[in-house]
């Protein structure tokens, strides 16, 4: 039985950083396919900065990034079976 204040989950209470900003990335770049796929879902949606804990100075460079790749074809724009 739980308390309607107490968390559901114990990721609830874990505070989201940017990855990029702890590791000291500063460039994100469009032609590595295997890092993007981390930073999109199964249909092929870059995924918000509220999963991803992403700054939003590093969120635009991503969507810049994935947008980059699929244009150049190293993304696909949607599938089904991505992952």
């Amino acid at each position: 039985m739980t308390l309607m204040n107490e968390p559901m989950h114990k990721n609830e209470n874990r505070k989201k950083y940017c990855r990029f900003k702890k590791n000291g990335i500063k460039y994100i770049d469009y032609k590595d396919a295997n890092f993007l796929l981390k930073l999109i879902n199964e249909q092929g949606k870059i995924l918000p900065r509220r999963i991803t804990g992403t700054s939003l100075k590093f969120q635009r460079k991503v969507a810049q990034a994935v947008k980059r790749a699929r244009h150049l074809a190293l993304l696909p724009y949607v599938t089904d079976s991505l992952k």
